[in-house]
C-alpha cells in the first residue's frame, strides 16, 4: 500500500484529549490488517537500512510496531516502561512534557554494551519522550543513532529535538497541525 493509502486509514479525532487537540488515531491503522502489514514492512526496511540489532518501543504504542518489527525481523525487543511495570531491578529517566513531567524505566540487562539499537513508534509530536528513551538507553550501553515513527507533526518540532539528541529520524507519514 502507498504512503497515501496509509495515511488514509488513520482517524482523526477533533478535541482529544483537550478541546483544540486533533488526536491522530492508529486503532484504524492497525484494525486492517494490509495496512499494518504494510506499516511493519516499511518500518522493518527502514530498520534494516539503520543496522540495527535490536528494536526499542516506548509504552504504550511503540509496543505495537516495535515488538512487529522485532518479530519480523526476529531482532530482540527491548520494551521502554512507565514506572514501576518490570519486575527487576531497572534504570530509569524522568523527563520533561509540556505540562509536567513523566519517567521511563527499563531493564539495563535487556542492551548490551555497544548494541545497535534503533527506536520505534507511533507518532513523533515534542521529541520529549524519544530522546529520553534515546538517553536511557545509551546509559545501559546502546549505540542509538535512528528512530521511526508511523507518524510525524512535524508542526510540532520533534525531528530538530531528535536531531540535536543525535537521532536520526524517520516517518511513514506527516499530518500539519497538532
Amino acid at each position: 500500500m502507498a504512503p497515501e493509502e496509509l495515511k488514509s486509514l488513520v482517524r482523526t479525532i477533533p478535541d482529544f484529549p483537550i478541546e483544540g487537540i486533533q488526536f491522530r488515531d492508529i486503532t484504524t491503522l492497525i484494525a486492517h490488517g494490509n495496512g499494518f502489514a504494510a506499516t511493519v514492512e516499511w518500518l522493518a526496511d527502514r530498520v534494516r537500512e539503520s543496522g540495527a540489532t535490536a528494536i526499542a518501543g516506548m509504552e504504550a504504542r511503540g509496543f505495537i510496531f516495535g515488538a512487529a518489527v522485532a518479530a519480523k525481523m526476529a531482532l530482540p525487543f527491548l520494551p521502554v516502561r512507565k514506572p514501576g511495570k518490570l519486575p527487576c531491578e531497572t534504570i530509569g529517566i524522568d523527563y520533561a512534557l509540556e505540562y509536567g513531567s513523566d519517567r521511563l524505566e527499563m531493564d539495563p540487562a535487556s542492551v548490551a554494551v555497544g548494541q545497535r539499537v534503533a527506536m520505534v513508534d507511533d507518532l513523533l509530536a515534542t521529541g520529549g519522550t524519544a530522546c529520553a528513551t534515546a538517553q536511557l538507553l545509551r546509559e545501559a550501553g546502546a549505540v542509538v543513532e535512528h528512530a521511526f515513527f508511523v507518524i510525524d507533526l512535524p508542526d510540532l518540532g520533534g525531528t530538530t529535538k531528535l536531531a540535536d539528541c543525535g537521532v536520526i529520524a524517520a516517518s511513514l507519514m506527516e499530518f500539519e497541525g497538532d
